[in-house]
């Protein structure tokens, strides 16, 4: 029904109104009596099988929506209603900021695939805080943090442990996005000197805690291998709980899309079936070369059950969507869950 009626429809809107508009009524339905217990029915799928624990967590399916999409926490208990195992909010950042200029999320339709710059528009740490500690679901929540625009890269820490503070109490686990490609010089926080540095400083602050939290690190997927290299020998040396891999990705190769039309785009990161391939490496290289010791929550094309199980025979402890959501509908979840039990 999706694909039939919805999708056509949402796709003649610009693609950031369209987000809005299902955001605005899938909150506006889900008070009336009866939608939630509806929704669960058509799209929650549960079997004991289906359960992981990963980073000391119970997960009830391994299928999470990926940071994003839900920025500032408005929809977790609607999101659970539709299946997912687990939910990402964010990037947030400490202060709320309106992003780059629109237009600025793109969808490229030969491709199946979306183009964002949307540069961490959120409404701030301590908005989002304020939201998840009212919700009712119980469903795992992630929580992804970055720093603001305006701050400098000497002072991300800051950033960083300042969001950590504000969602402590709120989210069940933490990833640390430093591969965005649209926060201007946040991906120079990969090298590695100043990456070991900023986990480092919010690592000591979480293991400050009574209770830390599982610690993750969100890499991009145009990393070299030795770069990767690097990254395990970070996760080892900062105790990082998992990876996730991986955010978007800056290369724009293989395309339908006509070239001119693609330079009218701009730039962005590219996300969807495009980045299914390279994603699916990266998890692989990671794990092989952890020896599977190192938690990964694989994101990156995932558009069928078929996706979803090459990333976790790759290695993959979770999986999460994002742009096969947008193209496939929300019953792409209960097709991954049902194929897992299967």
């Amino acid at each position: 029904m999706y694909k039939r009626f919805v999708k056509p429809l949402l796709f003649q809107l610009d693609a950031e109104r369209a987000h809005h508009f299902v955001f605005d009524n899938l909150k506006r339905g889900y008070r009336v009596p009866g939608t939630a217990a509806l929704l669960r029915r058509l799209y929650d799928f549960q079997h004991p099988s289906l359960e992981r624990e990963v980073f000391g967590l119970k997960f009830k399916n391994p299928v999470g929506l990926a940071a994003g999409f839900d920025k500032n926490a408005y929809l977790t208990d609607e999101l659970a209603a539709l299946g997912f195992g687990f939910v990402e909010i964010g990037t947030v950042t400490p202060r709320a900021q309106p992003g780059n200029p629109t237009p600025r999320l793109f969808r490229l339709p030969a491709d199946a695939a979306l183009i964002n710059r949307m540069g961490f528009n959120n409404e701030g740490a301590e908005a989002a805080a304020a939201r998840l500690g009212q919700r009712r679901s119980s469903m795992i929540i992630g929580g992804n943090i970055g720093k603001n625009k305006d701050t400098p890269n000497e002072h991300a820490a800051a950033d960083y442990i300042a969001c950590f503070d504000a969602l402590f109490d709120v989210v069940d686990y933490f990833v640390v996005n430093v591969s965005s490609p649209n926060t201007p010089n946040l991906r120079q926080l990969q090298e590695k000197a100043p990456l070991i540095d900023l986990l480092q400083q919010v690592q000591s602050r979480n293991q400050a805690r009574l209770k830390p939290k599982p610690l993750l690190l969100k890499i991009a997927p145009d990393l070299t291998d030795g770069q990767l290299d690097d990254i395990l020998l970070i996760a080892r040396e900062t105790k990082l709980s998992g990876l996730v891999a991986t955010n978007t990705t800056i290369s724009r190769e293989g395309l339908q899309i006509a070239p001119q039309q693609l330079q009218q785009l701009g730039a962005g990161g590219l996300s969807g079936r495009p980045l299914r391939q390279r994603a699916t490496e990266v998890i692989r290289y990671l794990h092989q070369k952890s020896n599977g010791e190192l938690p990964i929550i694989g994101v990156g094309g995932i558009f069928s059950a078929a996706d979803a199980q090459e990333k976790l025979a790759a290695g993959a402890a979770l999986v999460q969507l994002y742009t096969g959501f947008i193209y496939e509908g929300p019953a792409l979840v209960k097709r991954i869950n049902q194929a897992l039990v299967q």
